[in-house]
């Protein structure tokens, strides 16, 4: 068998997508050992695989090599070892790193890192009873500095991910996505629909289950490998803390692919997009909320949009970010311009995603010091993209634009999370601007309806409240 079809076998015969990763934290190579073969024994009844991290052992030298070998001996033959060392060297370098990990340790699958490109990967990839997962979009606070740099309409994980598939000739090649940015699971898996991933992040790095299931789960329900180590090697009991997890796995796993009733019959629920995963996070922040609101307009509505909450939610602000700087690779500009106020922390976290400058026009001329109009460094004939998180009328955003071209700069496109469609398109179209929206509220609605987030109720009145 392959290795992702004796992975497969596995994780059907114990219906489970823990991978249980042996970090240990020891002061000797014994109390490694100790450590890995303690919670590996208590629990294998959960585990899909084991994920070992080889630097806990190297850092022992060669009594650390034999615990090493000796651990990777512990594990049934019927569970799949992945040994994280995160090789990739030139060609020759990469054969002796693969001997080392699959003849010398014994590992069914190594992690491995693409940078010195595909003929440094080539020898983990020769034996298709071996596997390989490339780093794709890891979990760590930093990967954001190389792995989401833009190369033309692309990020450089989106690349990776594209170039791995064309690897995978033989059904041993997988990616190493993270849990702490599930919409870039969800990325990942648009660009690789039939690849597991292998999922670090749950647990101790603050990553979201339910988020990065939805996400990255394949049609069939399998496809993730979820790693959690920290949090069950040091649970008192790590044989019910892996019960536990595989359980609130499946139980996602479950209620992901229950079977939803349509117009056209009974069909089944799709892998949510991007799109659908920010639908959930506007429910789960209440930057959305159903029933009667006064609006500054003095109109009665029976929704009510305060995108502002976003900034007590890193992680949904990270998403939004990256749902923004998708459509900015597709733009020419210079500088990005914010509207104040509830714009601004989202102009940001865009900024900070695309390592691109802010400006923002102040609502109030500075009566003081430089008695700035436009806060940050610009300069006359620039081009800015204007930003936003709502588009009503439109009118606020000609306001702004009118600000930024009295100050000598150019403006053709603004950008806005939400488009209300209250006709903001169309006038900023007819003044010659290109107005691009993350999502739509009519859309949102038919999202929040299929998933029964929302009653039929709701979604009438507010359907109502905008077509008026």
């Amino acid at each position: 068998m392959t290795f992702f079809e004796k992975l497969g076998t596995r994780v059907h015969e114990i219906n489970s997508l823990l991978c249980v990763g042996l970090d240990p934290r020891a002061e000797n190579a014994n109390d490694a050992r100790e450590q890995c073969w303690r919670v590996m024994d208590a629990t294998r009844a959960y585990a899909a695989a084991f994920k070992i991290n080889s630097a806990f052992f190297e850092v022992f030298g060669g009594e650390g090599m034999n615990a090493l070998r000796e651990v990777i001996a512990r594990a049934p033959q019927n569970i799949p070892v992945i040994l994280d060392a995160k090789r990739g060297d030139i060609a020759d370098t990469s054969a002796a790193y693969a001997r080392a990990a699959f003849e010398t340790f014994g590992a069914t699958a190594i992690t491995v890192s693409p940078y010195l490109g595909s003929d440094g990967l080539a020898p983990f990839f020769e034996n298709a009873e071996r596997g390989a997962f490339v780093l794709c979009k890891t979990s760590n606070a930093g990967a954001d500095e190389f792995q989401a740099l833009w190369h033309g309409e692309r990020a450089l994980y989106e690349i990776v991910a594209e170039r791995a598939q064309t690897w995978n000739v033989k059904n041993n090649i997988g990616l190493v996505v993270g849990a702490t940015d599930p919409a870039r699971v969800a990325r990942a898996r648009e660009i690789a629909p039939n690849m597991w991933f292998l999922v670090p992040g749950i647990g101790a790095q603050g990553g979201d289950l339910e988020a990065t299931l939805r996400a990255g789960l394949r049609d069939d329900g399998m496809g993730l490998l979820i790693n959690a180590s920290r949090s069950i090697a040091s649970a008192a009991q790590p044989g019910e803390a892996a019960k536990k997890l595989r359980d609130a796995i499946n139980e996602i796993r479950d209620s992901r692919f229950e079977i939803q009733k349509s117009e056209s019959g009974n069909q089944k629920s799709k892998i949510p997009n991007a799109e659908q995963q920010l639908a959930n996070d506007l429910l789960a922040s209440r930057c959305v909320r159903f029933g009667e609101f006064t609006l500054k307009s003095g109109q009665s509505s029976p929704i009510y949009l305060d995108l502002r909450r976003l900034v007590s939610y890193p992680a949904i602000l990270k998403r939004v970010a990256h749902a923004y700087a998708e459509i900015l690779a597709r733009l020419e500009y210079d500088r990005i311009a914010g509207i104040p106020y509830a714009a601004l922390p989202i102009a940001t976290a865009v900024a900070l995603e695309l390592n691109q400058p802010l400006i923002y026009p102040r609502r109030e001329v500075k009566t003081y010091g430089t008695h700035a109009t436009i806060e940050g460094e610009y300069y006359a004939g620039e081009t800015a993209v204007v930003l936003d998180d709502l588009a009503t009328t439109g009118e606020t955003k000609i306001e702004t634009i009118e600000k930024l071209t009295d100050a000598g700069l150019n403006v053709r496109d603004i950008v806005v999370l939400i488009d209300r469609g209250q006709g903001a398109g169309e006038l900023l179209g007819r003044a010659g601007y290109r107005m691009h929206a993350v999502t739509t509220l009519p859309r949102l609605l038919e999202i929040w309806r299929a998933a029964q987030a929302i009653t039929a109720e709701q979604y009438n009145a507010v359907l109502d409240f905008l077509n008026r």
